[in-house]
């Protein structure tokens, strides 16, 4: 059969794919599922495990002392105290740790020690199956961005993105107010209050008023992710972002990914958070633009909202948000407001 026949005979049994753009199928809404792990009260258990970089024993104390003066009961996952380099031990030991904290439904949280590198050499390890039927808070932040979106994606659940048990003060009472309120931001969070959120004014701040559910956490481990399956649709979502130790020039390619794979063709709202940019090392190499305007370039077109120096990220003010729960974004002259709904 010579090719112009083909084509015919194709086309004429209606049988032809339609052509479906890399940014509609990144458009596509999920479906957010109706489970949601039941908030916290005194008495219940929260694990604390490694699925990531490797903490000392001694580095969690000042995180169960205050867990336990909430009164929590803390159990200690397997991977505590183990070590392979710089992981939490080896990815065999991190991933049957995270299974079987999943699995039990006597714990109603759990808290990752601390992020580094690691959970996307076992999240594909990982049966979701337990959590499912019984859902529970799973908390981090930085590379524990990998199970946030894994859960977005694949199950619509929502999970915590927080500091960690290496950003718990070793003194309480020494603590400054930052530190004090962030801290306290997770356990009102785990407890089921209604959380609210504001950042400072912001003469690149695009004004408006969002409402979606909130998604993100940190720009490079999303941009890992494309393309996989844990991989985050945004249509109809508020997205935020953060990131740490990067090049102006590398944080303007990470943005270009999310414009290229349509990630910010339909969202609700942008949230920008804290950006901890690496100096160039040669002047004369400098890239030439700041991050609001490597941001304002790639959504210059779209009328929704962005909201810029808001407090989430690798910085003391880096407050708990709940990934996967409805909220409200407003941006005006006065800064920015999130609130849960």
């Amino acid at each position: 059969m010579n090719r112009k026949h083909f084509l015919s005979t194709f086309f004429t049994l209606g049988t032809a794919i339609p052509f479906v753009s890399k940014a509609a199928s990144f458009a596509a809404r999920d479906t957010e599922s109706s489970i949601r792990p039941s908030f916290l009260k005194p008495g219940d258990t929260i694990a604390i495990t490694s699925p990531a970089g490797y903490i000392k024993p001694e580095e969690l104390l000042p995180a169960i002392n205050l867990l336990k003066s909430w009164g929590f009961i803390i159990k200690l996952g397997s991977t505590i105290g183990k070590r392979d380099n710089s992981l939490g031990g080896t990815d065999e030991e991190r991933s049957q740790d995270f299974q079987q904290l999943l699995d039990d439904a006597d714990v109603k949280a759990i808290l990752c020690a601390r992020g580094g590198y690691g959970f996307i050499r076992i999240i594909d390890q990982l049966n979701f199956t337990r959590f499912m039927a019984h859902p529970k808070w799973l908390i981090g932040f930085s590379d524990i961005t990998v199970l946030h979106c894994h859960i977005n994606r694949n199950y619509g659940i929502p999970t915590i993105h927080s500091k960690m048990c290496n950003s718990f003060p070793e003194d309480w009472n020494k603590a400054d107010a930052v530190q004090v309120d962030t801290i306290l931001s997770l356990k009102k969070l785990l407890m089921g209050e209604k959380m609210q959120y504001s950042s400072p004014p912001d003469t690149a701040n695009k004004f408006g008023t969002a409402t979606g559910t909130l998604i993100g956490g940190n720009l490079k481990t999303i941009e890992n992710l494309s393309a996989t399956k844990s991989d985050i649709r945004t249509a109809g979502k508020i997205l935020f972002v953060e990131d740490t130790g990067e090049y102006l020039y590398s944080i303007d390619r990470m943005f270009w990914n999310l414009k290229r794979t349509g990630k910010l063709d339909a969202l609700s709202g942008l949230i920008i958070g804290g950006f901890k940019i690496k100096p160039e090392e040669d002047p004369e190499e400098a890239f030439g633009k700041t991050l609001q305007e490597i941001v304002l370039e790639k959504v210059k077109k779209f009328k929704y909202p962005v909201c810029f120096n808001f407090p989430v990220g690798h910085q003391k003010n880096n407050y708990a948000l709940a990934c996967g729960m409805k909220h409200q974004l407003v941006v005006n002259e006065g800064g920015g407001a999130l609130h849960m709904s």
